[in-house]
C-alpha cells in the first residue's frame, strides 16, 4: 500500500506543477487525483467529486491533499475532506519544491511524507536578491 495524493488548486495550477514534476522525475510514483477549481464552479459538487476521488486514493495508508492558497475555495474544499474515519493531511501553499520532494519519497508513511512536503516547500522559498545592492 501507499499514501495517495490529491491536488486541489485554482484552475490548472496543480496540473502544471504536476506535469513539471513528472517531467523532472520521469514518473509519478503515487496514486494521484487532481481537481481544478474554476471561476463559477459549484463548490458542493467539487466537494462530492473530491470525496469520490478520496475513496479511490484511500488504500489504507492515508492521503495527502495539496492546495494552493489557504482560505480560498480549493483550500476550503480540501479541509472539508478531513474527518475521524480517514487519515487525510491537508497542506496549503503548494509549490514545485514541495511536490518534487513529496514524489521523491513514495514509500514513506503519511506522517513522514507530510514532513517531507513541508520541508521541501519551506526550503524552496529563498530570497535570491533583495534589491538593495548590499
Amino acid at each position: 500500500m501507499t499514501v495517495g495524493l490529491m491536488i486541489i488548486t485554482h484552475n490548472q495550477i496543480g496540473s502544471a506543477l504536476l506535469d513539471t514534476a513528472i517531467n523532472m522525475l520521469d514518473s509519478c510514483p503515487m496514486p494521484l487525483e487532481i481537481i481544478p477549481v474554476t471561476t463559477g464552479c459549484n463548490p458542493e459538487q467539487l466537494l462530492q467529486q473530491a470525496k469520490d476521488k478520496l475513496e479511490i486514493l484511500s488504500q489504507g495508508d492515508g492521503v495527502i491533499v495539496l492546495t494552493d492558497m489557504y482560505g480560498s475555495t480549493p483550500s476550503n474544499i480540501a479541509t472539508r475532506l478531513c474527518n475521524k474515519n480517514n487519515e487525510v493531511a491537508v497542506i496549503a501553499g503548494i509549490n514545485l519544491p514541495m511536490l518534487v520532494r513529496l514524489l521523491n519519497y513514495p514509500n514513506l508513511n503519511l506522517e513522514q511524507l507530510v514532513e517531507k512536503a513541508l520541508s521541501g516547500g519551506q526550503d524552496g522559498i529563498l530570497l535570491c536578491y533583495d534589491g538593495t545592492g548590499g
